[in-house]
């Protein structure tokens, strides 16, 4: 008897209603001492492949020429605590991920939603947001809930596992999936360059998914992870008394296309490849991390420029939306009627890239 297959059967993607990449570009350059620093800064940002990015906060321009939001969040004064941070979390997270939700074309409380997996982590609050997802979507209040939190940009590979073993183990379960990330809350106010670069990636955004044993959309195969020896500082997220703090190595294009080089030589069944060549890839979900992660793939693997497109296209238009980035990525191929057999992969901290293969039903 053959195994039950967990095939991702839709895809619904939110965003929040302000574009703010670019008042966040001027708000740096005017902050910015030097013009050594400014100029590297909006060269950076100019490269960067980001068009736009979105939040809950309403950029404006003052009198004075000072760039802030409408409700003054980050203000002229000391920035928010985490505390006032995470009560933004509270209120506009739920909200995020209905949309999401409701972009899925269903009635969440009629579709015999069996259980809800969902990832975060920009924020916390209890009752927990899966709960809030529950209630606020008129889910059925038996449904079995399961959070996957603070894992970063890799979670939406680790709770599409999650909904892969659910269907394998109960084929009759229907798992909801929800990514939902908060970036914006959490921009730090300082001069140091490299973490302004890293802040430049960070955009919001939530994406929920269906996922059945129904053979329609996106056909979950098998699921690897590996770690990327002696790059465990490379990427982390701490909390602190203002907000999380981001910090993004410059290494990390490096050691990726390192270790994909050398995955493609080692070229074996234990690889993330899995013995196959890339070339032998149809389709590539890549985390888009930020140009430089998306540059490091595609020389690390030597891909031709096109095999990326869909993750290049999603960071110009989204930005790096940490955990619900995959998902935008693998709605812009089913909204293609993308064919053939695919690599979704995403890179966090640890250093991990989580994977799993996957093919498009007919």
């Amino acid at each position: 008897m053959s195994a039950t297959v967990a095939h991702i059967n839709r895809i619904g993607t939110a965003d929040p209603p302000f574009e703010v990449h670019d008042a966040f570009v001027r708000f740096v350059t005017s902050e910015l001492g030097d013009e050594r620093s400014r100029r590297l800064f909006e060269r950076m940002a100019a490269r960067s492949g980001i068009a736009r990015r979105h939040s809950f906060l309403e950029p404006v321009t003052l009198a004075d020429g000072t760039v802030t939001d409408v409700e003054r969040f980050y203000g002229k004064g000391p920035w928010p605590s985490t505390a006032l941070r995470m009560e933004r979390y509270e209120r506009d997270a739920p909200r995020l991920a209905l949309a999401a939700i409701d972009a899925l074309g269903l009635d969440p409380g009629t579709a015999g939603i069996t259980h809800l997996v969902v990832a975060s982590c920009t924020g916390f609050m209890a009752p927990g947001l899966d709960q809030v997802i529950v209630a606020q979507a008129g889910l059925d209040p038996g449904v079995e809930r399961t959070v996957v939190g603070f894992m970063g940009c890799y979670a939406a590979v680790n709770s599409l596992r999650l909904a892969h073993h659910i269907v394998r183990s109960t084929p009759e379960a229907r798992v909801l999936v929800v990514t939902l990330e908060l970036c914006t809350i959490h921009f730090q106010r300082n001069r140091d360059l490299a973490s302004l670069l890293a802040m430049l990636l960070f955009g919001d955004g939530a994406a929920a998914a269906l996922v059945t044993a129904e053979p329609a959309g996106i056909a979950m195969r098998d699921f690897r992870a590996v770690t990327i020896p002696g790059t465990a500082d490379a990427i982390t997220w701490t909390i602190r008394d203002q907000g999380f703090d981001m910090h993004l190595g410059g290494e990390v294009p490096a050691r990726i296309a390192e270790a994909l080089a050398a995955d493609a030589r080692r070229n074996d069944g234990g690889g993330l490849l899995r013995g196959a060549a890339p070339h032998e890839v149809d389709l590539w979900a890549v985390h888009a991390g930020g140009r430089t992660v998306l540059d490091a793939v595609e020389h690390g693997l030597g891909l031709s420029p096109e095999a990326l497109a869909p993750s290049r296209a999603v960071l110009n238009d989204h930005g790096n939306m940490s955990s619900a980035t995959l998902m935008f990525i693998l709605a812009r191929m089913l909204a293609g009627q993308a064919r053939g057999a695919g690599l979704a992969l995403a890179f966090g901290p640890g250093m991990a890239a989580e994977s799993f293969r996957f093919d498009f039903e007919t």
